[in-house]
């Protein structure tokens, strides 16, 4: 494709770029953004999971001309619908919409769309013909037209937002035009008695997450106060563009009482825009009771916002080199306040203490004491910092003692100074590369003993030789090597010699026709060889044929047999006989259309190992709705669950508590919820096998009629499916708690903690860093995580993981398997130090962390799994002392969405089995692989099949398959295990670097390299340097456009209105209940109790909603990130 140029719009464009509603997938328009700014626009970015009112408002607020939407979550239509009648209800039908979402929006829906008034849904297929310049210089020159013309009136009523929106367009793009109007409103300004709050300070000092947590405080303090913020950022001078990126930190706009506008400063090298004093005086006309004034921060010594504010505020953080650099900070002479952001930093209390004096000595206040300079230590990113509470505080006494404004405070604060709570303490950042020195040492080690092995086994030889030869001083020669092999022997472990002197006890072992081994105290026989067609012994596990003890030790210390460390080759000595790995996926409408999917595809296997996705209103803590950007979400992309009902329908039939049973669910910011329900659901089902065992069926069925006194009572919809035997449908609407005795319900509850499988997604690390579905704030949604953790140990739940590290979101975001493995571990042992660091045993929470990595085609994934198990169990045996359960790093892997192409969908299951033939070969403990129809739609009955056949026929049909460690010894694989495991420890470092894996956070380095790499591969995808079959080479005649499926999955009008109405009475119903329990949810968050334990009780009788909306009052919510 030829060079595209970009655009060059004629007036200055403002466009607003978002993901949708519930829809984490915001690299597409982050990518996008970036494009339109280079194109001259200046972009205001909301980034992920923005519902129609808040997109529609900050469109109207920022007079914006258009609105890029990406939306990959479905109910795309009902979204785009709303945003359009919405707009059109606000009278601001001239602003454009124009949206993307892979080959999930498909070819009629674009149609219909179009028709109904959207400007423009491109697909995958405009991207190939146009390429995004193309797109974007479309959805650019589409956009470019005047705004702020046509003002005349507007002055007269400034309640109206728009009008406000309009007036400061005016002024910035048409002065000479509004002139008159204007002169109006520099009259009324002049009247005004608003205060203004200037706010600058250097670049990424947090000034934005800072003034979030100030609005926040502002509309807590005062019920019936209005604030406006004006944010300025500087325009790029080569395109014109600018990134108007403060809006995005902010949670707390969200408010009727709040209005912002984001500025760019279209002039080089100043802080603020020309046109502030017409903004401002635009605001103080209309009468807000405090506006807040946010510089770009460009800069340190920038007093310019002085000339525009009452009372002003320096933000700057701990990092501003030595002590003498104070004195060239101008704002340090004219400030009234001044921040130190981010005071969890190194040297924040010199930084305190150094500001104070710098302060004291500006301002020539020798006579009063240091310490009541107006200079605060602040954490704006924690919830409810102390630190930002005393700055508030002062700030607000501040605007009054300086405008006499009626703003008397009331805000409670404490005397406590802004203290971290660290996640990791801060003598633990090193923790990474600690790892990698250990791993380092021990490879060195197995070296040098290897060495010393080959050395000793070259004498062994050689007394062997002479001692069969008839030389005449043959005795004077052996002693001579005997001494010689003795001096040697010193240097190699005894541990190590055991091993070489059982090296062919272990191979008889594996040639014998059953191999016993103990698992947990039970000895277990297996069969070593199974038997081909043509009758010939194939065996399960192959050694090397290896003679000289160098070779001999040194594979077993880095590969060895599976089962034993470093666990390279696998986890246990044989696979479970009557268990594989597949996973039966299942996720679309409502619980019970999922729960007859899950008996479809587990009909007549002997294991059932459910794999739940759960839609997008689920997955971000969500209750069902009637507005339309939610209601067009419910059941589509995964089930809707959201209370206990909906969870004991979609597991019912399968028993809970069964060893062959194991449910995987895939949610994470809400996973504690979720946890609660699955874990009540499983109790409830064994408080039914008691009650028919005891025959109480009559007594409690008169409980449960005294309960509900004569009001319905939730239901399955419909006939249950084949398989399906009622199991936990009896005590839907209640819990044993309520129908059988306390001492009977606990000893029942206790016992079934201890017999779950399974595992909840739950690593908010990897969300912050790929694909976006964090709700609450990372230490908050941690903290929660531990306290899961922290019950499982106190309950004894030993077979259910309490999170699943996964990767696979990072590979979905666009990163390559090496950075996928090193980001994924090293997430994984931030949850070590993590637990470690709250006073758990390694050795009882070991066992319950689990991994989940996406697959691909390149060669890295075909060692991905052993290179984990190896780096995991080398560093948890030696550098953490952990015991043979937690070293063994157990691993979930589903073929890669990535590789799923919307075009030639066909091809997709080549590529899928060529996955499953790696992961199956590398030894994974469960597969799920995708099915090829998923870049399009929730996957078919059909579909499903047709992905678990595949993994079926490698396991069964596949003669090579039934041997157990077929990559071993292959040279390339041993080259490549080495070559990554390398990589990721060098990964490593750099993270270390970077304080770590939250610290690397902060600074959104993951984040980064994901992008690059994503980039990276979508640019020689384009180019066609990258060949993909059937997607830019071997294209069919038709050009291989993107297909439209035969069958396309999506919830029904039936299935979403039962969920509603199902709520609603859910609600109302237990509302007293629903009340005392989250009341008793927020007090144990705020006294720092264990939230899991009385989350467990509160998902009896709370909705999903209820229960995040609470936490979020005492946690916490996730601040966006650009």
């Amino acid at each position: 494709m030829e060079h595209i140029l970009p655009y060059k719009p004629t007036n200055k464009v403002r466009i607003v770029t978002a993901a949708s509603l519930f829809d984490g997938h915001d690299a597409a328009i982050n990518i996008m953004r970036r494009i339109i700014q280079a194109t001259g626009c200046e972009v205001i970015h909301l980034g992920h999971d923005r519902s129609v009112e808040e997109v529609v408002n900050c469109a109207i607020e920022e007079d914006a001309n258009a609105i890029a939407m990406t939306s990959y979550q479905g109910g795309h239509t009902e979204y785009l619908k709303y945003m359009f009648d919405l707009l059109k209800e606000k009278g601001v039908s001239h602003i454009k919409i124009f949206a993307g979402g892979g080959g999930t929006i498909l070819p009629e829906e674009i149609e219909e769309l179009h028709a109904y008034g959207i400007t423009r849904i491109y697909h995958p297929d405009d991207g190939r013909s146009m390429g995004l310049q193309g797109m974007v210089n479309d959805l650019v020159e589409k956009s470019d037209f005047p705004t702020g013309k046509n003002v005349g009136g507007c002055s007269d009523d400034l309640s109206n937002v728009q009008n406000i929106a309009k007036l400061i367009s005016a002024a910035e793009n048409h002065p000479e035009e509004a002139e008159t109007e204007l002169a109006k409103i520099k009259e009324l300004a002049a009247k005004s008695k608003t205060p203004v709050l200037g706010i600058t300070g250097t670049g990424g000092a947090g000034k934005s997450s800072l003034v979030d947590e100030l609005v926040r405080r502002f509309l807590i303090d005062f019920s019936d106060k209005q604030i406006a913020i004006v944010s300025v950022d500087p325009s790029k001078r080569k395109t014109g563009g600018a990134l108007l990126g403060d809006r995005i930190r902010m949670n707390a706009i969200k408010s009727e009482r709040v209005y912002m506008r984001s500025l760019a400063t279209r002039q080089a090298n100043l802080a603020l825009s020309a046109h502030v004093n017409d903004a401002l005086d635009i605001l103080k006309a209309a009468n807000y009771d405090l506006v807040i004034l946010e510089t770009s921060g460009i800069g340190q010594s920038d007093t310019e916002i002085l000339e525009h504010s009452d009372a002003s505020l320096y933000v700057m953080t701990p990092e501003y080199g030595a002590a003498t650099q104070l004195e060239k900070i101008d704002m340090l002479d004219f400030a009234n306040l001044i921040s130190i952001n981010k005071f969890d930093k190194r040297g924040a209390l010199d930084a305190l203490r150094d500001v104070k004096k710098q302060y004291q000595r500006n301002h020539q206040l020798f006579t009063q004491d240091v310490d009541e300079m107006p200079v605060f230590g602040t954490i704006a990113s924690q919830f409810n910092d102390p630190g930002a509470n005393s700055l508030y505080k002062a700030i607000m006494d501040k605007v009054v003692e300086k405008t006499g404004a009626d703003l008397p405070s009331s805000f409670e604060i404490t005397k406590e100074m802004s203290e971290k709570i660290f996640v990791i303490p801060s003598k633990r950042t090193r923790y990474l590369s600690e790892i990698s020195d250990n791993n380092r040492a021990y490879d060195k080690w197995s070296r040098d003993q290897k060495e010393v092995a080959q050395e000793l086994y070259g004498l062994h030889k050689s007394m062997e030789t002479i001692q069969k030869s008839s030389l005449e001083d043959k005795d004077r020669l052996l002693k001579g090597l005997q001494e010689a092999y003795a001096q040697k022997l010193v240097h190699l472990d005894p541990k190590n010699k055991q091993l070489i002197d059982d090296w062919s006890d272990l191979q008889s072992a594996y040639k014998a026709p059953e191999y016993k081994f103990k698992v947990r105290d039970k000895e277990l026989a297996i069969k070593t060889h199974t038997k081909s067609l043509s009758h010939s012994d194939i065996p399960k596990i192959c050694l090397p044929k290896y003679e000289g003890w160098g070779d001999v030790l040194h594979w077993q210390l880095q590969e060895n047999v599976p089962g034993r460390f470093p666990y390279t080759a696998g986890l246990f000595p044989f696979k479970r006989e009557g268990e594989d790995p597949t996973r039966m996926f299942a996720g679309e409408g409502g619980p019970e259309r999922t729960n007859k999917r899950f008996h479809y595809v587990s009909l007549g296997m002997p294991a059932k190992r459910l794999s739940t996705a759960f839609d997008s209103v689920t997955l971000y803590g969500n209750d069902p709705d009637y507005r339309p950007d939610i209601y067009g979400k419910i059941g589509n992309s995964g089930v809707s669950i959201c209370c206990l009902d909906d969870t004991k329908k979609l597991y019912s039939g399968f028993d809970l508590s069964n060893s062959t049973t194991s449910v995987s669910m895939t949610i994470n910011g809400p996973a504690p919820m979720l946890l609660g329900y699955f874990m009540n659901a499983a109790i409830d089902q064994n408080c039914e096998k008691y009650i028919i065992e005891n025959g109480l069926e009559k007594e409690v069925e008169k409980k449960i009629a005294a309960i509900y006194k004569g009001k319905e009572r939730p239901k399955y919809q419909g006939d249950l499916p084949e398989g399906n035997d009622g199991l936990g449908l009896m005590l839907l609407g209640v819990t044993g708690d309520q129908v059988l005795p306390v001492d009977v319900y606990e000893q029942i509850k206790a016992e079934t903690l201890t017999k779950v499988r399974g595992t909840v997604q739950a690593d908010i690390l990897k969300e912050d860093q790929a694909q976006n579905t964090c709700i609450f704030s990372t230490e908050f949604a941690l903290r929660m995580m531990g306290d899961v953790q922290s019950y499982f140990i106190d309950k004894g739940v030993r077979n259910f993981y309490s999170v699943s590290i996964s990767g696979y979101h990072i590979a979905e975001a666009g990163a390559n398997p090496i950075s996928q493995l090193a980001f994924t571990l090293a997430n994984g042992f931030t949850y070590v130090e993590y637990y470690l660091s709250r006073g758990m045993d390694i050795n009882k929470f070991g066992p319950n962390l689990s991994f989940f990595f996406s697959n691909g085609v390149d060669p890295e994934y075909a060692v991905i799994g052993r290179v984990a198990r190896r780096i995991w169990a080398k560093a948890m045996k030696h550098k953490y002392g952990a015991n043979e359960r937690a070293q063994m790093l157990k691993y979930h892997i589903q073929t890669s969405g990535r590789s799923l192409h919307a075009q030639e969908i066909d091809f997709n299951d080549i590529r899928t089995t060529l996955q499953a033939l790696y992961a199956i070969y590398d030894n994974c403990n469960s597969l799920h692989t995708n099915a090829y129809d998923e870049a399009i739609t929730t996957p078919t009955e059909e579909s499903v099949r047709r992905a678990m056949a595949i993994q079926l026929i490698i396991n069964k049909e596949l003669g090579l398959a039934k041997n157990e460690n077929p990559i071993q010894g292959a040279f390339i694989i041993e080259e490549l295990t080495d070559l990554v495991e390398e990589a990721v420890l060098t990964e490593f470092d750099r993270i270390t670097e970077r304080g770590g894996v939250l610290g690397a956070m902060e600074t959104m380095y993951q984040r980064s390299k994901i992008q690059e790499e994503s980039l990276y591969y979508e640019t020689l995808k384009h180019t066609g340097e990258y060949p993909i079959i059937g997607v830019n080479t071997f294209l069919n005649s038709k050009g291989s456009p993107t297909i439209t499926p035969s069958e396309v999955i999506r919830a029904t009008t039936e299935e979403k209105e039962y969920q509603i109405g199902m709520l609603q009475s859910l609600h109302s119903h237990k509302s007293d209940l629903a009340k005392e329990s989250l009341h008793k949810l927020q007090e144990v968050a705020i006294q720092n109790k264990n939230i899991f334990a009385v989350l467990m009780d509160a998902a009896k009788h709370c909705s999903l909603g209820q229960i995040t909306e609470a936490l979020f009052e005492v946690g916490g919510q996730y601040r966006r990130n650009m």
